[in-house]
């Protein structure tokens, strides 16, 4: 039986390289269909916020990686409740469906998998 893994995601979407590697984890895991699981919290909340304009930065848009990780298998994306309210972000602002976690239950989500690992 294939190890449970959850990916935390907790940097800004262009803060650095591991953003994007992160998420190629994710997919290439998805891809041997290994049971995996995405957290986002901290600044990793904004990589899901839609209608970024990465190019005015200068950078290459996530947003593709993102919706390609239900096609993937990947369909369990938890979003710390307490770091989209500390950022004035809702739900409605995401490009996927997450479901919330409350900051009490932080703590025992990370004991319901095999691997954690941190970005």
């Amino acid at each position: 039986m294939a190890k449970s893994m959850l990916i935390i995601c907790k940097q800004g979407p262009w803060s650095n390289i591991s953003v994007r590697e992160t998420l190629d984890l994710a997919l290439a895991g998805g891809a041997f269909e290994l049971p995996i699981s995405l957290l986002f919290l901290e600044d990793g909340v904004f990589q899901l916020v839609a209608n970024q304009q990465a190019k005015t930065i200068q950078q290459k848009d996530i947003s593709a990686n993102l919706q390609a990780l239900p096609l993937f298998g990947i369909d369990e994306l938890l979003v710390a409740e307490q770091s989209l309210q500390q950022r004035s972000l809702t739900t409605e602002q995401l490009i996927l469906p997450t479901k919330l976690i409350p900051q009490q239950q932080l703590a025992h989500l990370l004991t319901q998998y095999d691997v954690v690992v941190t970005s």
